[in-house]
Protein backbone atom coordinates (compact mmCIF):
# COMPACT_ATOMS: atom_id res chain seq x y z
CA UNK A 1 0.00 0.00 0.00
CA UNK A 2 2.78 2.39 0.95
CA UNK A 3 4.92 1.61 -2.09
CA UNK A 4 2.01 2.04 -4.52
CA UNK A 5 1.02 5.27 -2.77
CA UNK A 6 4.61 6.48 -3.09
CA UNK A 7 4.46 6.05 -6.88
CA UNK A 8 1.31 8.16 -6.93
CA UNK A 9 2.80 10.81 -4.64
CA UNK A 10 6.00 11.09 -6.68
CA UNK A 11 3.95 11.62 -9.82
CA UNK A 12 1.90 14.11 -7.84
CA UNK A 13 5.06 16.08 -7.19
CA UNK A 14 5.88 16.00 -10.90
CA UNK A 15 2.37 17.30 -11.54
CA UNK A 16 2.75 20.14 -9.04
CA UNK A 17 6.19 21.04 -10.41
CA UNK A 18 4.69 21.36 -13.89
CA UNK A 19 1.72 23.41 -12.60
CA UNK A 20 4.06 25.74 -10.70
CA UNK A 21 6.36 26.09 -13.68
CA UNK A 22 3.57 26.84 -16.17
CA UNK A 23 1.18 28.88 -14.03
CA UNK A 24 3.10 29.93 -10.86
CA UNK A 25 1.20 31.24 -7.81
CA UNK A 26 -1.33 33.55 -9.40
CA UNK A 27 -5.01 34.45 -9.51
CA UNK A 28 -5.52 31.62 -12.01
CA UNK A 29 -3.97 28.96 -9.77
CA UNK A 30 -5.83 30.35 -6.75
CA UNK A 31 -9.09 29.93 -8.70
CA UNK A 32 -8.24 26.38 -9.77
CA UNK A 33 -7.14 25.21 -6.33
CA UNK A 34 -10.45 26.40 -4.87
CA UNK A 35 -12.45 24.80 -7.71
CA UNK A 36 -10.55 21.54 -7.22
CA UNK A 37 -10.59 21.65 -3.44
CA UNK A 38 -14.41 21.71 -3.21
CA UNK A 39 -15.09 18.32 -4.93
CA UNK A 40 -11.83 16.97 -3.49
CA UNK A 41 -12.94 17.97 0.00
CA UNK A 42 -16.30 16.28 -0.53
CA UNK A 43 -14.51 13.21 -1.88
CA UNK A 44 -12.51 12.89 1.31
CA UNK A 45 -15.54 13.70 3.42
CA UNK A 46 -18.00 11.33 1.72
CA UNK A 47 -15.94 8.74 -0.16
CA UNK A 48 -12.61 8.14 1.58
CA UNK A 49 -13.96 9.46 4.85
CA UNK A 50 -17.44 8.66 6.10
CA UNK A 51 -18.50 6.19 3.42
CA UNK A 52 -15.37 4.02 3.55
CA UNK A 53 -15.35 4.02 7.35
CA UNK A 54 -19.00 2.90 7.39
CA UNK A 55 -18.90 0.60 4.34
CA UNK A 56 -15.81 -1.52 5.11
CA UNK A 57 -16.96 -2.72 8.59
CA UNK A 58 -20.40 -3.70 7.22
CA UNK A 59 -18.83 -5.38 4.18
CA UNK A 60 -16.39 -7.26 6.45
CA UNK A 61 -19.32 -8.37 8.61
CA UNK A 62 -21.20 -9.71 5.56
CA UNK A 63 -18.05 -11.40 4.28
CA UNK A 64 -17.51 -13.19 7.59
CA UNK A 65 -21.12 -14.07 8.48
CA UNK A 66 -23.29 -14.00 5.31
CA UNK A 67 -23.47 -15.97 2.06
CA UNK A 68 -21.81 -14.84 -1.17
CA UNK A 69 -25.22 -14.04 -2.67
CA UNK A 70 -26.10 -11.82 0.30
CA UNK A 71 -22.78 -10.03 -0.06
CA UNK A 72 -23.34 -9.45 -3.79
CA UNK A 73 -26.82 -8.11 -3.04
CA UNK A 74 -25.32 -5.70 -0.52
CA UNK A 75 -22.85 -4.46 -3.13
CA UNK A 76 -25.56 -4.01 -5.78
CA UNK A 77 -27.91 -2.12 -3.47
CA UNK A 78 -25.14 0.03 -1.99
CA UNK A 79 -23.69 0.92 -5.41
CA UNK A 80 -27.11 1.81 -6.84
CA UNK A 81 -28.13 3.92 -3.86
CA UNK A 82 -24.76 5.69 -3.71
CA UNK A 83 -24.79 6.44 -7.45
CA UNK A 84 -28.31 7.89 -7.28
CA UNK A 85 -27.49 10.16 -4.35
CA UNK A 86 -24.24 11.27 -5.98
CA UNK A 87 -26.00 12.10 -9.25
CA UNK A 88 -28.32 14.59 -7.57
CA UNK A 89 -25.52 16.06 -5.43
CA UNK A 90 -23.43 16.54 -8.59
CA UNK A 91 -26.35 18.19 -10.40
CA UNK A 92 -26.86 20.61 -7.51
CA UNK A 93 -23.13 21.32 -7.37
CA UNK A 94 -22.91 22.22 -11.06
CA UNK A 95 -26.01 24.46 -10.92
CA UNK A 96 -24.99 26.07 -7.65
CA UNK A 97 -21.32 26.64 -8.54
CA UNK A 98 -21.50 30.44 -8.04
CA UNK A 99 -22.94 29.97 -4.56
CA UNK A 100 -20.37 27.31 -3.63
CA UNK A 101 -17.45 29.51 -4.68
CA UNK A 102 -18.90 32.38 -2.66
CA UNK A 103 -19.28 30.06 0.36
CA UNK A 104 -15.84 28.44 0.19
CA UNK A 105 -13.84 31.47 -1.00
CA UNK A 106 -15.78 34.55 0.14
CA UNK A 107 -12.66 36.65 -0.26
CA UNK A 108 -12.86 36.31 -4.05
CA UNK A 109 -14.45 39.47 -5.48
CA UNK A 110 -17.79 38.39 -7.03
CA UNK A 111 -17.11 40.68 -10.00
CA UNK A 112 -13.42 39.79 -10.34
CA UNK A 113 -11.61 37.39 -12.65
CA UNK A 114 -10.70 34.96 -9.85
CA UNK A 115 -14.34 34.43 -8.95
CA UNK A 116 -15.57 33.99 -12.53
CA UNK A 117 -12.74 31.63 -13.39
CA UNK A 118 -13.33 29.57 -10.23
CA UNK A 119 -17.05 29.23 -11.06
CA UNK A 120 -16.32 28.06 -14.62
CA UNK A 121 -13.76 25.57 -13.35
CA UNK A 122 -16.02 24.22 -10.60
CA UNK A 123 -18.74 23.37 -13.13
CA UNK A 124 -16.21 21.11 -14.84
CA UNK A 125 -14.52 19.65 -11.74
CA UNK A 126 -17.59 18.98 -9.58
CA UNK A 127 -18.71 15.80 -11.45
CA UNK A 128 -15.37 14.34 -10.35
CA UNK A 129 -17.11 13.70 -7.02
CA UNK A 130 -19.53 11.25 -8.67
CA UNK A 131 -16.86 9.10 -10.29
CA UNK A 132 -14.27 9.17 -7.50
CA UNK A 133 -16.82 8.27 -4.81
CA UNK A 134 -17.81 5.13 -6.73
CA UNK A 135 -14.07 4.48 -7.18
CA UNK A 136 -13.69 4.65 -3.38
CA UNK A 137 -16.43 2.05 -2.97
CA UNK A 138 -14.69 -0.25 -5.43
CA UNK A 139 -11.44 0.32 -3.55
CA UNK A 140 -13.13 -0.60 -0.27
CA UNK A 141 -14.18 -3.94 -1.76
CA UNK A 142 -10.69 -4.65 -3.07
CA UNK A 143 -9.07 -3.66 0.26
CA UNK A 144 -11.46 -5.95 2.17
CA UNK A 145 -10.30 -8.82 -0.03
CA UNK A 146 -6.63 -7.96 0.54
CA UNK A 147 -6.08 -6.33 -2.88
CA UNK A 148 -4.40 -3.17 -1.57
CA UNK A 149 -2.13 -2.34 -4.51
CA UNK A 150 -4.82 -1.56 -7.11
CA UNK A 151 -6.70 1.13 -5.11
CA UNK A 152 -3.36 2.59 -4.00
CA UNK A 153 -1.98 2.96 -7.52
CA UNK A 154 -5.25 4.26 -9.03
CA UNK A 155 -4.53 7.97 -8.17
CA UNK A 156 -1.61 7.76 -10.61
CA UNK A 157 -4.21 8.25 -13.34
CA UNK A 158 -5.12 11.67 -11.90
CA UNK A 159 -1.52 12.83 -12.09
CA UNK A 160 -1.07 11.48 -15.62
CA UNK A 161 -4.27 13.25 -16.66
CA UNK A 162 -2.93 16.55 -15.32
CA UNK A 163 0.38 16.18 -17.13
CA UNK A 164 -1.31 15.28 -20.41
CA UNK A 165 -3.75 18.20 -20.13
CA UNK A 166 -1.00 20.74 -19.38
CA UNK A 167 1.26 19.57 -22.18
CA UNK A 168 -1.29 18.94 -24.93
CA UNK A 169 -4.64 20.50 -24.07
CA UNK A 170 -3.67 23.84 -22.49
CA UNK A 171 -2.00 25.28 -25.65
CA UNK A 172 -5.28 24.70 -27.55
CA UNK A 173 -7.51 26.61 -25.11
CA UNK A 174 -8.25 30.32 -24.98
CA UNK A 175 -7.70 30.15 -21.21
CA UNK A 176 -4.88 27.58 -20.86
CA UNK A 177 -5.42 27.05 -17.13
CA UNK A 178 -8.88 25.59 -17.87
CA UNK A 179 -7.02 22.45 -18.96
CA UNK A 180 -6.48 21.66 -15.28
CA UNK A 181 -10.25 21.49 -14.69
CA UNK A 182 -10.78 19.14 -17.66
CA UNK A 183 -7.94 16.95 -16.37
CA UNK A 184 -9.81 16.43 -13.08
CA UNK A 185 -13.03 15.32 -14.80
CA UNK A 186 -11.29 12.92 -17.20
CA UNK A 187 -9.25 11.44 -14.34
CA UNK A 188 -12.40 10.65 -12.36
CA UNK A 189 -13.82 8.63 -15.25
CA UNK A 190 -10.52 6.83 -15.84
CA UNK A 191 -10.04 5.89 -12.17
CA UNK A 192 -13.49 4.31 -11.92
CA UNK A 193 -13.07 2.34 -15.15
CA UNK A 194 -9.65 1.11 -13.95
CA UNK A 195 -11.27 -0.74 -11.00
CA UNK A 196 -13.78 -2.74 -13.08
CA UNK A 197 -11.53 -5.59 -14.32
CA UNK A 198 -10.27 -6.34 -10.81
CA UNK A 199 -13.77 -6.40 -9.33
CA UNK A 200 -14.81 -8.72 -12.16
CA UNK A 201 -11.92 -11.08 -11.33
CA UNK A 202 -13.34 -11.40 -7.82
CA UNK A 203 -16.84 -11.89 -9.22
CA UNK A 204 -17.97 -8.77 -7.35
CA UNK A 205 -18.69 -6.26 -10.12
CA UNK A 206 -22.07 -5.00 -8.86
CA UNK A 207 -25.26 -4.66 -10.89
CA UNK A 208 -26.49 -1.41 -9.45
CA UNK A 209 -29.95 -1.32 -7.90
CA UNK A 210 -31.42 1.52 -5.84
CA UNK A 211 -32.82 0.30 -2.51
CA UNK A 212 -32.62 2.51 0.57
CA UNK A 213 -34.62 -0.06 2.53
CA UNK A 214 -32.04 -2.85 2.30
CA UNK A 215 -30.80 -3.78 5.79
CA UNK A 216 -27.13 -3.44 4.88
CA UNK A 217 -27.64 -0.11 3.10
CA UNK A 218 -29.59 1.25 6.07
CA UNK A 219 -26.82 0.16 8.42
CA UNK A 220 -24.18 1.86 6.26
CA UNK A 221 -26.24 5.05 6.13
CA UNK A 222 -26.79 4.96 9.88
CA UNK A 223 -23.05 4.65 10.47
CA UNK A 224 -22.17 7.11 7.74
CA UNK A 225 -24.23 10.12 8.79
CA UNK A 226 -22.38 10.89 12.04
CA UNK A 227 -19.06 9.90 10.47
CA UNK A 228 -19.44 12.56 7.76
CA UNK A 229 -17.98 15.00 10.24
CA UNK A 230 -15.88 12.88 12.55
CA UNK A 231 -13.50 11.18 10.14
CA UNK A 232 -12.62 14.24 8.04
CA UNK A 233 -11.75 16.86 10.62
CA UNK A 234 -8.35 17.55 9.08
CA UNK A 235 -9.95 18.25 5.70
CA UNK A 236 -12.50 20.60 7.25
CA UNK A 237 -9.69 22.46 8.98
CA UNK A 238 -7.76 22.74 5.70
CA UNK A 239 -10.90 24.08 4.04
CA UNK A 240 -11.19 26.74 6.76
CA UNK A 241 -7.60 27.70 5.86
CA UNK A 242 -8.60 28.18 2.22
CA UNK A 243 -11.68 30.21 3.17
CA UNK A 244 -9.69 32.63 5.34
CA UNK A 245 -6.77 32.69 2.87
CA UNK A 246 -9.12 33.97 0.16
CA UNK A 247 -9.15 37.28 2.07
CA UNK A 248 -5.33 37.52 2.04
CA UNK A 249 -3.02 38.69 -0.75
CA UNK A 250 -3.16 36.90 -4.11
CA UNK A 251 -1.03 33.75 -3.97
CA UNK A 252 -1.92 32.84 -0.37
CA UNK A 253 -4.22 29.97 -1.43
CA UNK A 254 -1.48 28.65 -3.72
CA UNK A 255 1.22 28.90 -1.03
CA UNK A 256 -0.95 26.86 1.32
CA UNK A 257 -1.66 24.36 -1.47
CA UNK A 258 1.98 23.72 -2.36
CA UNK A 259 3.06 23.39 1.29
CA UNK A 260 0.11 21.09 1.99
CA UNK A 261 1.15 18.93 -0.97
CA UNK A 262 4.54 18.28 0.65
CA UNK A 263 2.86 17.33 3.93
CA UNK A 264 0.49 15.03 2.04
CA UNK A 265 3.44 12.99 0.78
CA UNK A 266 4.40 11.34 4.12
CA UNK A 267 0.78 11.51 5.27
CA UNK A 268 -0.30 9.48 2.25
CA UNK A 269 2.53 6.97 2.37
CA UNK A 270 2.53 6.41 6.13
CA UNK A 271 -0.77 7.66 7.52
CA UNK A 272 -3.44 6.87 4.94
CA UNK A 273 -1.73 3.65 3.86
CA UNK A 274 -1.43 2.44 7.45
CA UNK A 275 -5.03 3.37 8.26
CA UNK A 276 -6.32 1.68 5.10
CA UNK A 277 -4.52 -1.56 5.91
CA UNK A 278 -5.42 -1.50 9.59
CA UNK A 279 -9.19 -0.87 9.23
CA UNK A 280 -10.14 -4.30 7.73
CA UNK A 281 -7.85 -5.98 10.29
CA UNK A 282 -9.48 -4.13 13.19
CA UNK A 283 -12.99 -4.80 11.81
CA UNK A 284 -12.23 -8.52 11.52
CA UNK A 285 -10.82 -8.67 15.07
CA UNK A 286 -13.85 -6.86 16.48
CA UNK A 287 -16.32 -9.06 14.57
CA UNK A 288 -14.54 -12.16 15.90
CA UNK A 289 -14.41 -10.79 19.47
CA UNK A 290 -10.59 -10.85 19.56
CA UNK A 291 -10.02 -7.85 21.81
CA UNK A 292 -6.32 -8.58 22.37
CA UNK A 293 -5.66 -8.73 18.62
CA UNK A 294 -7.62 -5.49 18.19
CA UNK A 295 -5.49 -3.70 20.78
CA UNK A 296 -2.26 -5.20 19.44
CA UNK A 297 -2.99 -3.96 15.91
CA UNK A 298 -3.56 -0.43 17.20
CA UNK A 299 -0.38 -0.66 19.26
CA UNK A 300 1.67 -1.58 16.19
CA UNK A 301 0.07 1.20 14.17
CA UNK A 302 0.99 3.76 16.82
CA UNK A 303 4.58 2.51 16.90
CA UNK A 304 4.81 3.12 13.16
CA UNK A 305 3.50 6.65 13.70
CA UNK A 306 6.24 7.39 16.22
CA UNK A 307 9.00 5.69 14.21
CA UNK A 308 8.17 7.34 10.87
CA UNK A 309 6.09 10.40 11.76
CA UNK A 310 8.65 12.17 13.96
CA UNK A 311 11.59 12.11 11.50
CA UNK A 312 9.27 12.96 8.59
CA UNK A 313 7.99 16.03 10.47
CA UNK A 314 11.54 17.12 11.35
CA UNK A 315 12.65 16.68 7.74
CA UNK A 316 9.81 18.80 6.39
CA UNK A 317 10.46 21.52 8.98
CA UNK A 318 14.21 21.90 8.49
CA UNK A 319 14.26 21.26 4.73
CA UNK A 320 11.17 23.36 3.89
CA UNK A 321 12.97 25.94 1.75
CA UNK A 322 15.37 23.50 0.03
CA UNK A 323 12.49 21.18 -0.88
CA UNK A 324 10.23 23.94 -2.20
CA UNK A 325 13.08 25.58 -4.13
CA UNK A 326 14.15 22.28 -5.67
CA UNK A 327 10.65 21.22 -6.66
CA UNK A 328 8.92 24.44 -7.65
CA UNK A 329 11.17 27.52 -8.01
CA UNK A 330 11.33 27.71 -11.79
CA UNK A 331 9.87 30.14 -14.34
CA UNK A 332 6.58 31.54 -12.92
CA UNK A 333 7.21 30.32 -9.33
CA UNK A 334 9.57 32.85 -7.72
CA UNK A 335 11.89 32.83 -4.70
CA UNK A 336 9.31 35.01 -2.90
CA UNK A 337 6.75 32.25 -3.45
CA UNK A 338 9.23 29.75 -1.97
CA UNK A 339 9.79 31.95 1.10
CA UNK A 340 6.06 32.30 1.73
CA UNK A 341 5.22 28.65 1.05
CA UNK A 342 8.04 27.50 3.33
CA UNK A 343 6.49 29.35 6.28
CA UNK A 344 3.21 27.46 5.95
CA UNK A 345 5.08 24.18 5.28
CA UNK A 346 7.01 24.54 8.54
CA UNK A 347 3.74 25.22 10.36
CA UNK A 348 2.02 22.19 8.78
CA UNK A 349 5.03 19.95 9.52
CA UNK A 350 4.61 20.56 13.25
CA UNK A 351 1.23 18.84 13.04
CA UNK A 352 2.28 15.93 10.80
CA UNK A 353 2.57 13.36 13.65
CA UNK A 354 -0.91 14.39 14.83
CA UNK A 355 -2.35 14.16 11.28
CA UNK A 356 -1.05 10.59 11.01
CA UNK A 357 -2.22 9.73 14.53
CA UNK A 358 -5.78 10.77 13.68
CA UNK A 359 -5.72 8.53 10.59
CA UNK A 360 -4.69 5.56 12.74
CA UNK A 361 -6.85 6.26 15.81
CA UNK A 362 -10.20 6.90 14.10
CA UNK A 363 -10.40 3.29 12.76
CA UNK A 364 -10.14 2.21 16.41
CA UNK A 365 -13.67 3.62 16.78
CA UNK A 366 -15.18 3.01 13.34
CA UNK A 367 -14.09 -0.65 13.27
CA UNK A 368 -16.27 -1.07 16.38
CA UNK A 369 -19.04 0.85 14.57
CA UNK A 370 -18.74 3.71 17.06
CA UNK A 371 -19.16 6.83 14.91
CA UNK A 372 -20.46 9.21 17.56
CA UNK A 373 -17.26 9.57 19.57
CA UNK A 374 -15.08 10.79 16.64
CA UNK A 375 -17.87 13.23 15.76
CA UNK A 376 -17.95 14.77 19.23
CA UNK A 377 -14.16 15.05 19.29
CA UNK A 378 -14.18 16.37 15.73
CA UNK A 379 -16.50 19.20 16.67
CA UNK A 380 -14.13 20.23 19.46
CA UNK A 381 -11.16 20.11 17.05
CA UNK A 382 -12.89 22.15 14.33
CA UNK A 383 -14.04 24.81 16.78
CA UNK A 384 -10.50 24.95 18.20
CA UNK A 385 -9.09 25.34 14.70
CA UNK A 386 -11.48 28.15 13.83
CA UNK A 387 -10.74 30.08 16.99
CA UNK A 388 -6.97 29.67 16.62
CA UNK A 389 -7.11 30.51 12.89
CA UNK A 390 -8.90 33.80 13.50
CA UNK A 391 -6.29 34.78 16.09
CA UNK A 392 -3.12 33.49 14.41
CA UNK A 393 -3.93 34.82 10.92
CA UNK A 394 -3.51 38.36 12.26
CA UNK A 395 0.03 37.59 13.47
CA UNK A 396 1.37 35.16 10.85
CA UNK A 397 -0.98 35.58 7.84
CA UNK A 398 -1.29 32.33 5.82
CA UNK A 399 1.29 30.57 8.03
CA UNK A 400 -0.94 31.24 11.03
CA UNK A 401 -3.73 29.31 9.34
CA UNK A 402 -1.42 26.33 8.84
CA UNK A 403 -0.24 26.49 12.46
CA UNK A 404 -3.84 26.54 13.73
CA UNK A 405 -4.60 23.41 11.69
CA UNK A 406 -1.58 21.64 13.21
CA UNK A 407 -2.50 22.56 16.77
CA UNK A 408 -6.11 21.46 16.21
CA UNK A 409 -4.85 18.10 14.96
CA UNK A 410 -3.06 17.57 18.29
CA UNK A 411 -6.30 18.37 20.13
CA UNK A 412 -8.11 15.81 17.97
CA UNK A 413 -5.48 13.08 18.32
CA UNK A 414 -5.05 13.64 22.07
CA UNK A 415 -8.76 13.26 22.79
CA UNK A 416 -9.12 10.17 20.56
CA UNK A 417 -6.15 8.51 22.26
CA UNK A 418 -7.38 9.34 25.76
CA UNK A 419 -10.83 7.84 25.15
CA UNK A 420 -9.41 4.66 23.60
CA UNK A 421 -7.28 4.20 26.72
CA UNK A 422 -10.14 4.92 29.14
CA UNK A 423 -12.52 2.57 27.33
CA UNK A 424 -9.83 -0.15 27.45
CA UNK A 425 -10.27 -0.76 23.72
CA UNK A 426 -6.54 -0.04 23.54
CA UNK A 427 -4.05 -1.28 26.09
CA UNK A 428 -0.44 -0.26 25.33
CA UNK A 429 1.95 -3.18 25.21
CA UNK A 430 5.16 -3.29 27.19
CA UNK A 431 8.27 -1.42 26.03
CA UNK A 432 6.70 1.86 24.95
CA UNK A 433 8.89 4.11 27.14
CA UNK A 434 12.17 2.59 25.94
CA UNK A 435 10.91 2.57 22.33
CA UNK A 436 10.07 6.31 22.39
CA UNK A 437 13.41 7.17 24.04
CA UNK A 438 15.31 5.24 21.35
CA UNK A 439 13.41 6.97 18.54
CA UNK A 440 14.03 10.40 20.10
CA UNK A 441 17.77 9.65 20.38
CA UNK A 442 17.87 8.69 16.70
CA UNK A 443 16.10 11.94 15.77
CA UNK A 444 18.49 14.04 17.85
CA UNK A 445 21.50 12.44 16.16
CA UNK A 446 20.01 13.26 12.74
CA UNK A 447 19.66 16.88 13.87
CA UNK A 448 23.40 17.25 13.28
CA UNK A 449 22.81 17.17 9.51
CA UNK A 450 20.07 19.78 9.72
CA UNK A 451 22.33 22.07 11.79
CA UNK A 452 24.94 21.90 9.01
CA UNK A 453 22.39 22.65 6.24
CA UNK A 454 23.10 25.16 3.50
CA UNK A 455 21.61 28.67 3.63
CA UNK A 456 18.44 29.34 1.63
CA UNK A 457 20.29 31.90 -0.53
CA UNK A 458 22.66 29.21 -1.71
CA UNK A 459 19.76 26.98 -2.73
CA UNK A 460 18.23 29.85 -4.73
CA UNK A 461 21.49 30.45 -6.59
CA UNK A 462 22.00 26.83 -7.60
CA UNK A 463 20.59 25.41 -10.82
CA UNK A 464 18.13 22.53 -10.96
CA UNK A 465 20.83 19.85 -11.15
CA UNK A 466 22.73 21.12 -8.09
CA UNK A 467 19.52 21.48 -6.10
CA UNK A 468 18.36 17.95 -6.88
CA UNK A 469 21.81 16.50 -6.20
CA UNK A 470 22.32 18.21 -2.84
CA UNK A 471 18.75 17.59 -1.66
CA UNK A 472 18.91 13.92 -2.64
CA UNK A 473 22.25 13.44 -0.88
CA UNK A 474 21.01 15.20 2.24
CA UNK A 475 17.82 13.10 2.42
CA UNK A 476 19.80 9.88 1.85
CA UNK A 477 22.23 10.84 4.62
CA UNK A 478 19.34 11.61 6.95
CA UNK A 479 17.59 8.30 6.25
CA UNK A 480 20.80 6.27 6.55
CA UNK A 481 21.87 7.97 9.77
CA UNK A 482 18.37 7.66 11.29
CA UNK A 483 17.95 3.95 10.49
CA UNK A 484 21.53 3.15 11.58
CA UNK A 485 21.19 5.05 14.87
CA UNK A 486 17.80 3.49 15.57
CA UNK A 487 19.28 0.03 15.03
CA UNK A 488 22.31 0.78 17.23
CA UNK A 489 20.15 1.97 20.13
CA UNK A 490 18.02 -1.19 19.93
CA UNK A 491 15.03 -0.65 17.61
CA UNK A 492 14.34 -3.91 15.75
CA UNK A 493 11.84 -4.95 13.01
CA UNK A 494 9.93 -7.10 15.53
CA UNK A 495 8.94 -3.90 17.35
CA UNK A 496 7.05 -2.77 14.22
CA UNK A 497 5.50 -5.98 12.91
CA UNK A 498 1.73 -5.82 12.41
CA UNK A 499 0.03 -7.81 15.14
CA UNK A 500 -3.51 -8.97 15.48
CA UNK A 501 -3.79 -10.90 12.23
Amino acid sequence: MGSMTMISRVLGFVRDIVIARFFGASEGTDAFFVAFKIPNFMRRLFAEGAFSQAFVPVLSEYKETQSTEALKELLAKTAGTLATVLFFITLLGVIGAPVLIYMFAPGFDSTGSRYELAVDMLRITFPYLFFISLTAMAGGVLNTYGKFAIPAVTPVLLNLSFLAAICWLSPLLERPIMALAWAVLLAGIAQLAFQFPYLKQLGLLPRMSFDRGHAGVKKIMKLMLPALFGVSVTQINLLVDTLLASFLVAGSVSWLYFSDRLVEFPLGIFGIALATVILPNLSKSHAAGKTKDFSASLDTGLRWVVFLGLPAAAGLFFLAQPMLATLFQYDAFTSTDVDNASLSLMAYSIGLPAFILVKVLVPGFTARQDMKTPVKIGIIAVVSNMLMSVVLVFFFQHAGLALATSLAAFVNAGLLFTILIKSEAFKPQQGWVSFVIKVLIANLVVGVIYAYDYSPVQWYEWGAFDRVLHLTLEILMVVLLYVTTAFLVGVRPRHLLLKGK
